[in-house]
């Protein structure tokens, strides 16, 4: 009899230890998963805050006024510039007809809708240009102000602007105004160039976030602004031009 209650006790005792290590090992395994997910969520975080950083860094590197791009570095006097970086890329028979499409490329008069459905069977083409009367644009990064001016000076527009997020596509920084009536100028996705880095600027403005976010479709559909310093100098043209030419013609 006292045998087989010890049996019995012993019986007992593997299973309450066996019944211990499978709770053990299931708290284990949460606690690892906790961990993973708390780590998860971390290098995510971390993530986020470093392209607020650099978003916040970039908008005080754009400092400054800016006109548009492409009636400067493509006035006449700056052909044999484009013609001679098109010979060192691609030869001296090709030079032209490499120039006259490149330029092509960024020379688009049409976008959003009307864009789409000109270019509905190819040959399409960006307009690069300022839209809604906007000739000049202002930066003060350490007040995180965008400012906009038209043909006569006359202000457009002055807002604060804080970062909200990363444009997939070319990876653009998404600013939106902090004043609940800014209409078009109501968003700004800003390409990661300065004055300093590719000597131009690349951006797109807007009402709506979603649009501004699609190139071949919808209301900015085929439209890209570019920029120049007011400021610019002969070597800023001459890397605008160089940059633009190693990008789209080198192999």
């Amino acid at each position: 009899m006292k045998q087989k209650k010890m049996a019995i006790s012993l019986f007992t005792f593997a299973l309450g230890c066996s019944l211990m290590t499978g709770c053990g090992s299931s708290n284990t395994v949460a606690a690892q998963q906790t961990e993973e997910e708390t780590l998860s969520v971390k290098e995510s975080s971390e993530v986020v805050d470093e392209n607020q950083a650099i978003a916040e860094q970039l908008f005080i590197d754009l400092t400054g006024t800016y006109q548009e791009l492409w009636p400067v570095i493509l006035a006449d006097e700056y052909k044999q510039i484009w013609l001679d970086d098109c010979v060192a890329l691609v030869g001296e028979d090709n030079a032209e007809p490499a120039y006259e499409k490149l330029t092509s490329m960024v020379t688009g008069e049409v976008y959003g809708e009307d864009a789409v459905k000109a270019y509905a069977d190819g040959g399409a083409a960006y307009f690069c240009g300022f839209t809604h009367d906007l000739c000049k644009l202002e930066f003060d990064g350490e007040k995180s102000i965008i400012k906009g001016y038209d043909a006569a000076g006359n202000e457009l527009f002055s807002h604060t602007y804080h970062y909200i997020g990363m444009e997939e596509i070319r990876g653009l920084y998404e600013y939106e105004s902090d004043d609940a009536d800014a209409g078009e100028f109501t968003y700004f996705c800003l390409a990661s160039d300065t004055s300093e880095t590719t000597y131009h600027i690349e951006f797109r403005y807007g009402s709506d976030i979603e649009a501004l976010e699609q190139y071949d479709a919808g209301e900015y559909a085929y439209w890209l602004a570019s920029g120049i310093s007011t400021e610019y100098d002969q070597t800023m043209v001459e890397k605008s031009i160089e940059l633009f030419c190693t990008e789209n013609l080198s192999e």
